[in-house]
């Protein structure tokens, strides 16, 4: 049984850092306030905030021993699932052999069974998204005083979101896109290892979001036709 994972986003699309906070104000002269000192240039990085909380080393095996802790009762849920699919089928078959009070008894055990799935179904998955959601809320920030402090030893005085399904970001280049480097930096803070590399049936069912292409090109818009 494949769970679907919804990993919500809990920072804002954007990070403003106020650089020119830091700078000290020009001293007076003749009692007139100093002139405004110009603004920086303005630089500007983007990430897949989601992507990088989830492909951490920390996120990673956080994620899959949540799986597996899962993993019991999902095999449960499919042992009970089997079952109500074979009485189905045996109902099916035989329905033509057996009397009507038999035909009603064994039609009310399948939906009793059906009922009880559903019920520890819904259960199961509203518990599992409940710890997921606690477990990235977590994480998600401890990786974004990383990346605060990433972008603010480099300069950077917006970060935008481009994992956000409303990213205002139609395109960036590879430079700017600061994810793998905020991964690698809570990597080495955090001092998990990467977990290690899994195959087939040993890798979690989780659907973790990989990393977005960095360049995003903005769509055209329709040409105008040329007046004939």
């Amino acid at each position: 049984m494949k769970r679907s994972l919804a990993l919500a986003v809990v920072l804002a699309s954007g990070f403003v850092l106020n650089a020119s906070a830091q700078v000290p104000s020009a001293p007076l002269t003749s009692g007139a306030p100093a002139p405004a000192k110009p603004a920086g240039p303005t630089k500007i990085a983007v990430i897949a905030f989601q992507v990088a909380v989830a492909q951490t080393n920390e996120g990673q095996r956080n994620f899959a021993d949540l799986e597996r802790k899962y993993d019991p009762k999902r095999q449960q849920l499919k042992t009970l699932s089997d079952e109500v699919d074979n009485l189905t089928k045996q109902l099916q078959a035989q329905a033509n052999t057996l009397s009507d009070a038999e035909r009603a008894s064994r039609g009310k055990t399948i939906d009793d069974k059906k009922k009880q799935l559903q019920r520890d179904a819904e259960d199961d998955q509203n518990d599992f998204n409940g710890e997921m959601q606690e477990l990235y809320n977590t994480l998600a920030s401890k990786v974004g005083d990383v990346m605060i402090a990433y972008a603010e030893e480099r300069g950077y005085t917006l970060v935008l979101d481009i994992a956000q399904q409303q990213s205002p970001v139609l395109y960036a280049t590879d430079s700017t896109n600061i994810t793998k480097a905020v991964i690698d930096a809570y990597n080495v803070k955090s001092g998990v290892p990467a977990p290690p590399a899994q195959t087939g049936s040993e890798a979690p069912s989780s659907n973790l979001p990989s990393a977005p292409a960095p360049k995003r090109p903005a769509t055209s818009a329709p040409k105008t036709p040329a007046a004939h």
